[in-house]
């Protein structure tokens, strides 16, 4: 039975080398050999988001295809550090390999650790090897460099890790409740903006955190609403062309009324 590790072994050999041919100082690519981590950043920023959109959409070819992009960006990043002499591929594949199996005392070495205590483990298995002083806060390994869900939801597991958390969701929900009565009597202040953004910041941090409860992702739960109010205003647009209107000649209620319609026939 051939090996199938030999096999992708070679196909990654193959992309390393690609990779160094392409930033070979005399026979390379010119505008591979112009960029450096920050110009090449944001691409690896987009292709994470590119493999998110393909598996939101299902489409497993183009899944396949946004993983090999996002793998070369990891490649990239990996040449750059190895021409500065900093470290290469193997030492990032290297590190990975060592980080999963330390944190995973119950897989590699036998422990016995029970399922819902697995995320605080984690937890303290990071805070371990950051090796956090007194003098440092817990939060503090959470990136500010990264969308707002993300860091907001983030920083929300680190803190219930070290049981900063409410034990189930009735005081969560009475959280958010609270936070929209706020910014409701916010509102009706004048010349209020700060206050009600800062209710409103509010509100958001308090949506995460029911997510959390509620073991969904925030961030996948918003594209999905994105989606569908895509897909929904689309219908409206198709509807209204077939009987010769746009929205603009729609009133309020005549596009409430489509948008209820759109609701029912459109998932």
């Amino acid at each position: 039975m051939p090996d199938k590790n030999i096999k992708t072994n070679n196909q990654l050999n193959t992309l390393l080398n690609i990779m160094a041919q392409l930033r070979h100082s005399e026979t390379g690519c010119p505008w591979d050999l112009d960029q450096n981590f920050e110009s090449i950043a944001p691409y690896t920023i987009e292709e994470a988001y590119e493999v998110a959109d393909a598996i939101q959409q299902k489409d497993m070819g183009a899944l396949r295809d946004e993983l090999g992009d996002l793998l070369f960006q990891v490649v990239f990043h990996s040449r750059l550090a190895e021409e500065q002499g900093a470290f290469a591929f193997d030492d990032v594949a290297k590190s990975i390999c060592e980080k999963l199996t330390r944190r995973h005392p119950h897989v590699f070495e036998g422990q016995k650790i029970a399922k819902e205590d697995l995320a605080q483990h984690w937890e303290r298995q990071k805070r371990d090897e950051q090796k956090l002083s007194v003098s440092k806060s817990i939060l503090d390994g959470v990136s500010a460099n990264q969308p707002a869900i993300n860091q907001a939801y983030k920083l929300q597991k680190k803190a219930a890790s070290v049981g900063f958390d409410w034990d189930d969701i009735g005081p969560v929900i009475d959280k958010l409740d609270e936070e929209i009565a706020e910014i409701k009597d916010e509102i009706n202040i004048a010349d209020n903006r700060q206050r009600i953004e800062d209710e409103l910041g509010d509100v958001l941090f308090s949506c995460i955190n029911l997510a959390r409860h509620l073991e969904i992702n925030p961030e996948w739960s918003l594209r999905r609403a994105n989606e569908r109010f895509y897909k929904r205003f689309s219908h409206i647009e198709q509807q209204l062309e077939t009987i010769g209107k746009t929205i603009e000649d729609c009133s309020l209620a005549e596009l409430d009324d489509l948008w209820n319609e759109a609701k029912r026939d459109v998932s």
